[in-house]
């Protein structure tokens, strides 16, 4: 008992129950595999990232990273390529004396993907310079820097080479996609199931770990304020708008097989819908975050032909200006074929079909090439069942919570004053919390904090097997419709503008619009 408790039995019994710890993770000494290591992402991000923890104090002092690529080079050239690396894309905090103790952690081996014979080397590889835990194995993470039609390759092998769960305490890292469609999600997921438990098999989606959308939960279910009123009888419909200024620069080839639906749709925006919708959590374990989350997948009401010709908008972008600057059409850009109908842009309405948001829409859009960059869910409240203030002339603002999630990480909350010396005038304020402003420091970036939880092996941020497959049956007919039924317009909207016409005319011929701040 703390001093000056004895005498405050209430105080002394809060600080018992309060004082409860939450699960633990550390990271323990660990050797990650990269397959294509020597590749673009491992290049911009994923071993740029790792030095910074590095710098930062984030990694244990017993760890090693071998990179597993086709291009052929010694340890000595990998090294002076990451190095490259890091120069390029974390210049700023670029320290020779650093960088003289961190590649002293780098390997690499080069191979074909299929070849069996490498992974021979590569299990003997583990086995010199990995540094056993506690428990006696050594801590493995494969981390997928592949092609997609790379990865059941790769895990394939390492299962016949009994270095999935024989040997080692192993975990995998996945990038999307996951799989092309349902069949093929499935495909990958038993592949992958083969091989590895699910709880040794990280996911991932890089929009789970920006501290806005981790902060809707803690908004949501920590401010009883809030709580009571996140239903149908209180919402008026949820707006999740994704978009960018950029084009699909150097990702042409991927873009052309893959359109906005399969990039953007089935993942992140469908991840921010669960959250936003999600009953209360029994606990904040991994597991019971990611229940709640797939019944919000299985709520989503199936989209039939009707539906989605008369509550979707597709879109392509052509030539425009942002920001004073000239923007080169989809059809222009690089590996994109010049007679292209991939959709760049989608706006759509969607509805849950579960008690919380019985007949509540919720209005989903992203693109390429739009006006601005911005991540944002609004939640627009119901208006009251009478006009009091205010003249009928007036269009009467509604309240809107708007959460932020870029450029800025912010929360802010829409609702009317009465205007200064008039009598009966509504004006409209924001009351705002920007998450720089108040802490002073900037969050991990997405890529480090998963990376992290990666090391520490906490699913939470990371997205199940079961979600996967349903969030694939819910965007499957819309793929399916869209490339049976090819646009006839395209493209049709303008470089840094905000999407088709059909987009505004969705909510207009509802009586809405969409919010943007």
């Amino acid at each position: 008992m703390r001093r000056g408790e004895k005498d405050n039995p209430i105080k002394s019994n809060y600080l018992e129950e309060c004082d409860i710890p939450l699960e633990k993770f550390r990271i323990e000494p660990f050797t990650m595999v990269v397959f294509g290591g020597a590749g673009d992402l491992s290049q911009r991000k994923l071993l740029p990232t790792i030095y910074h923890l590095f710098v930062e104090g984030e990694l244990p002092k017993d760890f090693s990273l071998i990179g597993f690529g086709l291009t052929e080079m010694s340890d000595g050239k990998y090294r002076d390529l990451i190095k490259e690396g890091v120069k390029k894309y974390r210049g700023e905090e670029f320290n020779d004396k650093k960088w003289k103790e961190f590649q002293k952690h780098l390997y690499y081996l080069s191979s074909p993907f299929e070849k069996d014979n490498n992974y021979k080397k590569l299990r003997e590889k583990i086995k010199k310079i990995g540094i056993p835990v506690s428990k006696g194995n050594i801590e493995i993470i494969y981390y997928m820097a592949v092609p997609p039609k790379a990865t059941p390759i790769i895990v394939e092998r390492l299962k016949n080479h009994g270095m999935c769960k024989e040997i080692f305490n192993t975990k995998i890292i996945v990038e999307k996609p996951f799989g092309w469609d349902r069949k093929s999600a499935v495909e990958l997921n038993n592949i992958l199931l083969g091989a590895f438990e699910e709880n040794q098999i990280f996911r991932i989606d890089h929009y789970l770990a920006k501290e806005t959308v981790q902060n809707i939960l803690f908004f949501r279910f920590s401010n009883s304020i809030f709580e009571p009123i996140w239903n149908s009888r209180n919402i008026d419909n949820v707006q999740i708008t994704a978009v960018e200024s950029i084009g699909v620069g150097h990702r042409g080839k991927y873009y052309e097989q893959a359109g906005v639906v399969r990039d953007m749709v089935q993942n992140h925006i469908l991840q921010l819908v669960a959250l936003v919708a999600m009953e209360v959590p029994v606990g904040l374990e991994a597991d019971y975050i990611r229940d709640e989350k797939a019944k919000i997948f299985h709520s989503i009401r199936k989209m039939n032909e009707g539906h989605i010709d008369n509550f979707t908008v597709r879109g392509q972008y052509g030539s425009g200006s942002i920001d004073g600057k000239k923007a080169i059409g989809y059809r222009e850009e690089k590996d994109v074929d010049e007679n292209s109908n991939t959709p760049t842009f989608i706006a759509a309405k969607l509805f849950i079909d579960n008690w919380r948001w019985a007949k509540v829409p919720f209005y989903i859009r992203t693109g390429k090439r739009l006006s601005k960059k911005i991540t944002e869910i609004c939640i627009q409240f119901k208006q009251p069942p009478l006009r009091l203030f205010g003249r009928t002339c007036e269009p009467l603002e509604p309240n809107v919570l708007i959460l932020s999630i870029q450029p800025k990480e912010r929360i802010s909350l829409k609702f009317g004053v009465k205007y200064p010396k008039e009598y009966n005038k509504i004006y409209p304020v924001y009351m705002d919390f920007s998450y720089q402003d108040e802490f002073k420091m900037k969050p991990h970036p997405p890529y480090e904090r998963l990376l992290i939880d990666s090391m520490k092996g906490d699913l939470t941020l990371f997205i199940r097997q079961d979600s996967i497959k349903a969030m694939w049956e819910i965007v499957d007919p819309i793929t399916g419709r869209w490339e049976s039924n090819p646009p006839k317009d395209f493209p049709n909207y303008r470089a840094g503008t905000w999407g088709p016409e059909e987009s505004s005319l969705l909510m207009q011929k509802e009586g809405r619009k969409w919010i943007t701040r």
